[in-house]
């Protein structure tokens, strides 16, 4: 492990903290050279489950890269981040942490999908490095994750203990993507990365009381998404998606895998596990898994039809 020393005139006592060596030594030799290029940039993607110390790397990775980071390039929705990516000086670096849980992680991450795509030009020609902290990389654009993303890192526990990681490259992490877009699986036969590590517990971007305004900011911004519901037009368009998804698995009988693989021809990303409780609403009893011995014309109720009112 190499130690990291980062001086900040902020702050009485310098911010120490390890790094992986291997890790250090990509950033080192390609990350950074590769951004004092014209027109380059980088785009790396931390996810991992809740808890599992994807802040904490993506923190400690940013201020080694660009020292001068700080909580101003900190961003928890789509519309800072865009404010973020304008504001950036040459070769700084921005990061989406995503603080967002329930009804409204998938339209906040619908939200960073396209402010990606549609800033990548501005990224480019700044040579930001963009850290984007996901609960998983397969809810990412596939534009962004499979061609625009440098590289993929797996923040995960072990034994109980934080602070692990595995990283995939932009080769491995393509065929992940592609392998494991319909499960969400990690594990794969084919897609397997001998680059391991360990990262420990340092808060990198400033002291104790630096570290408390930064779990106030992220806790509003939850807070903030928590008191968005979702709108009455919201609700309706739910309600209509659910009915379109139920009628045409059932007018051409398809599994809740294949279902899912023919919307994801469409770039529309929705689970075979999301299909069936959709379908449940309608009557579908079961899971993926023993669908496959019945016959849909048997298991598949009618539609229920509501009443037409004159009445306003």
């Amino acid at each position: 492990m190499a130690s990291i020393k980062i001086d900040d005139p902020k702050f009485e006592k310098p911010i120490t903290y390890y790094m992986d060596d291997r890790l250090k030594k990509n950033f080192d030799e390609k990350t950074i050279p590769s951004l004092q290029k014209k027109d380059k940039d980088c785009v790396l993607v931390i996810d991992g489950a809740e808890g599992a110390g994807k802040s904490t790397l993506a923190f400690q990775i940013g201020r080694y890269v660009d020292p001068s980071l700080d909580l101003s390039r900190v961003t928890f929705n789509p519309i800072d981040f865009r404010k973020a990516i304008f504001k950036a000086k040459k070769g700084q670096c921005i990061i989406y942490d995503e603080a967002f849980t329930g009804l409204s992680s998938r339209a906040s991450l619908s939200g960073i999908n396209r402010a990606l795509v549609s800033l990548m030009m501005q990224m480019r020609q700044k040579n930001l490095f963009v850290i984007v902290i996901l609960p998983t990389f397969f809810l990412l654009d596939k534009y962004v994750a499979i061609w625009r993303a440098r590289a993929l890192i797996h923040v995960y526990e072990s034994s109980g203990r934080r602070g692990y990681f595995r990283l995939y490259n932009r080769k491995l992490k393509k065929y992940l993507y592609l392998a494991g877009k319909v499960t969400y699986s990690y594990k794969h036969k084919k897609v397997f990365t001998r680059f391991r590590g360990r990262f420990y517990g340092v808060f990198a971007l400033g002291d104790e009381e630096y570290e408390e305004k930064y779990k106030i900011r992220k806790s509003k911004a939850l807070e903030a998404t928590e008191k968005n519901p979702m709108t009455a037009g919201q609700v309706k368009y739910m309600e209509q998606r659910d009915i379109l998804v139920f009628l045409v698995r059932k007018l051409n009988k398809l599994t809740f895998m294949e279902m899912s693989n023919l919307l994801g021809q469409y770039d529309l990303e929705m689970s075979h596990a999301q299909i069936a409780n959709i379908c449940s609403k309608f009557g579908i009893r079961g899971t993926y898994r023993d669908e496959f011995a019945k016959k849909y014309d048997e298991i598949t109720p009618e539609l229920p039809k509501k009443e037409i009112s004159n009445e306003k």
